[in-house]
């Protein structure tokens, strides 16, 4: 084989195993940082392995958010199964009871320890009304 042809062809094996490698370890890095998104009624059907981040969503069931201080505990309902949820911060504005959520943590006891909760708002939008005296 010709000395041209062979550094050429070394060349493009070296280039493809390169970009093979390189989309690899993406693709490995994306799938070790991924976060599943469950119900409660996926939450209870489903083996969720030790120290595995999850995210829970669903309905702050009525009557159940027990306030002390920083510390909150609540339940997550999809109206047919509920899970406990222990946070300790600040939740959001929009956090209340009957609204939809995201809690973001470590299930723990078959309770979610929450590192995060992010609170949903309905998708209609209505803007302050504005009053505008003549004079």
């Amino acid at each position: 084989m010709n000395n041209l042809r062979r550094k050429r062809l070394l060349s493009v094996v070296a280039l493809v195993f390169t970009s093979f490698l390189g989309v690899f370890l993406i693709l490995k890095a994306l799938n070790s940082n991924l976060d599943y998104f469950y119900t409660p009624s996926e939450m209870i059907n489903i083996e969720i392995p030790d120290k595995k981040r999850v995210k829970l969503g669903g309905m702050v069931q009525e009557d159940s958010v027990k306030r002390n201080g920083t510390n909150i505990s609540f339940k997550i309902t999809d109206f047919n199964h509920s899970i406990d949820v222990s946070y300790n911060g600040v939740v959001p504005d929009l956090f209340k009871e009957g609204s939809g959520i995201v809690a973001y943590g470590l299930i723990v006891d078959e309770i979610l320890i929450a590192e995060d909760i992010f609170a949903k708002h309905d998708e209609n939008y209505m803007p302050p009304t504005i009053e505008i005296s003549k004079k």
